[in-house]
């Protein structure tokens, strides 16, 4: 076998080139792998604070009901009601739903609306933010557990170009 240097170096470098290539290749095929754990996972049971009945009256005289259900089965399920002047005015029902891809939704289905589905971005501790930018309003839900008995609901989103927000604080009642 004869050995001239230059196919030496040539077939060297091929070798570096290919590998150098085959390693690239290798990464990003990997890629949504490795950004599984790149992308902060979250379970329904991590919102098991948000279960129980709570309530909240306000200078209106509206009286707001949100009751959840505990998780069970990736989902967990709850309803709210409006009551103004002793006449319901507005009710929803919602799911907090996982997919398969390991997405939290929250789903909601508003009395006189279409259904929209907010996808979980941020929970922190008992902070949840659900956002769904190309709803008209709001694009942003946010429930955050202020005390074992306290609990504040927030929607948020712009119309018109101007950024608009409604707070819902609640206290804990019995579940009747």
């Amino acid at each position: 076998m004869v050995n001239n240097g230059q196919s030496t170096i040539d077939n060297h470098e091929d070798t570096t080139r290919n590998g150098t290539r085959m390693k690239f290749i290798m990464l990003f095929s990997s890629l949504p792998f490795l950004t599984s754990f790149l992308q902060p996972q979250f379970e329904v049971n991590n919102l098991a604070w948000l279960a129980g009945c709570w309530e909240g009256t306000y200078s209106n005289g509206r009286i707001v009901s949100e009751q959840w259900m505990k998780p069970l089965g990736n989902v967990m399920m709850g309803m709210s009601r409006t009551v103004s002047n002793g006449k319901t005015v507005a009710f929803e029902n919602v799911r907090l739903e996982q997919s398969e891809d390991g997405a939290i939704s929250y789903i909601a289905n508003p009395s006189g609306q279409e259904e929209a589905a907010f996808r979980l971005v941020e929970l922190d501790g008992t902070r949840a933010v659900f956002e769904n930018p190309g709803h008209d309003y709001p694009q942003r839900i946010i429930y955050e557990l202020v005390s074992p008995d306290s609990l504040s609901a927030r929607i948020e989103g712009t119309i018109d170009g101007k950024i608009k927000g409604s707070g819902f604080p609640y206290r804990r009642v019995k579940c009747d």
